[in-house]
């Protein structure tokens, strides 16, 4: 078998792309969507990455993401339209104290990131509001195994980068 690959969309920037989507009238949710990082959600695991860290991060940042596409702003937007890049990261070489109920725990925290951006080379991060962020951690804190702390990353890109690894 003799295949050549076949990239039509190589050569076009991020806002290309989205215009032809948008000509093929593609859902919105889809053309809209935020860069996603090329190795998968494993770049966000720090440590081992095993089976049960990975669901530990799939269920954080699907709730994340899921309450960034509700929650409407002022202006009648939804915040994940206000964001560039959103994603949490499972901090796993890191235990965290905590309490449940009557019994001390020992999890690990999460850090959410959420930047905004025109071109990927400079980010600051999103100023996200305070009852969003404290909905978002109440939720990840009481309904995903493994999580007892939840923070917020504020680090603007320079000297940090969008991802963690």
């Amino acid at each position: 078998m003799h295949l050549k690959l076949c990239e039509p969309l190589k050569w076009l920037f991020k806002d290309e792309v989205r215009r032809v989507g948008r000509q093929l009238q593609m859902p919105e949710h889809l053309i809209s969507r935020h860069p996603f990082p090329g190795p998968g959600l494993a770049v966000r695991i720090l440590g081992d990455i095993t089976p049960e860290r990975v669901r530990v991060l799939q269920d954080a940042d699907d709730i994340y993401i899921r309450s960034l596409r509700e929650y409407k702003c002022d202006d009648g937007d939804i915040l994940y339209n206000k964001v560039w890049q959103a994603g949490a990261v499972l901090l796993a070489t890191v235990r965290s104290v905590g309490v449940m109920g009557d019994e001390r725990t020992y999890e690990n925290p999460v850090a959410l990131r959420a930047v905004t951006s025109t071109d990927a080379m400079t980010a600051d991060w999103a100023h996200l509001p305070y009852d969003f962020l404290a909905k978002v951690s109440n939720e990840i804190i009481n309904k995903v195994k493994g999580v007892n702390r939840v923070c917020y990353d504020i680090s603007s890109k320079p000297p940090s980068t969008i991802e963690w690894e």
